[in-house]
């Protein structure tokens, strides 16, 4: 049989065998996602087709060892530009995302431990901000505090509330993307 074999992934029927157990299997969940976190997006669907191209060609360049996560964040890469594109702030378009958890649902331990190292990341991440700028973050996305009650908390404004806080996740976001997490 002359089937197509790349190093890192054996034959075309391991490679669809993989994308089916890794990454296809998550369609359902995917699509409820996004529907729910980009309810003005046009067409899920599109979204979803083009999510699978580019994890697709990402593993063959380098294969994914979470391939879920990376699935999840194209994904939302691909809804928010969608949303760009189509005049409509994503700020506005995005509802509280604090009550999603995501990636509690793991059924591997490979899996586990992906979103283990992500966390610890994160947490680096969140470690290496500047003192009231940490103190922010840590109360607005890991306690949930408003605006207002942190502003209150700190005895600062809630303009510099949003300033800090804008400022630590853009930090964050920068920190997690120099380590391939971006």
């Amino acid at each position: 049989m002359n089937e197509l074999r790349t190093p890192e992934l054996g034959s075309a029927s391991d490679q669809s065998a993989w994308f089916a157990n890794e990454v296809h299997v998550h369609r359902t969940e995917l699509r409820s996602y996004l529907r729910g976190a980009f309810p003005s997006i046009r067409d899920v669907d599109d979204v979803v087709q083009e999510s699978y191209v580019r994890v697709w060609r990402r593993h063959l360049f380098r294969p994914l060892i979470c391939a879920r996560s990376f699935l999840y964040k194209v994904a939302r890469n691909l809804a928010i530009d969608a949303l760009r594109s189509q005049t409509v702030s994503p700020i506005e378009a995005l509802p509280d995302l604090t009550g999603l958890n995501i990636a509690s649902h793991h059924d591997n331990p490979m899996e586990r431990a992906c979103t283990q190292e992500e966390m610890d990341l994160l947490l680096e991440a969140i470690e290496a901000l500047p003192p009231r700028c940490r103190e922010v973050v840590i109360l607005r996305k890991l306690h949930g505090l408003s605006p207002r009650e942190i502003a209150s908390r700190l005895g600062i404004s809630e303009g510099t509330v949003h300033i800090h806080g804008a400022k630590g996740v853009r930090r964050c976001e920068e920190f997690l993307r120099q380590r391939g997490l971006g």
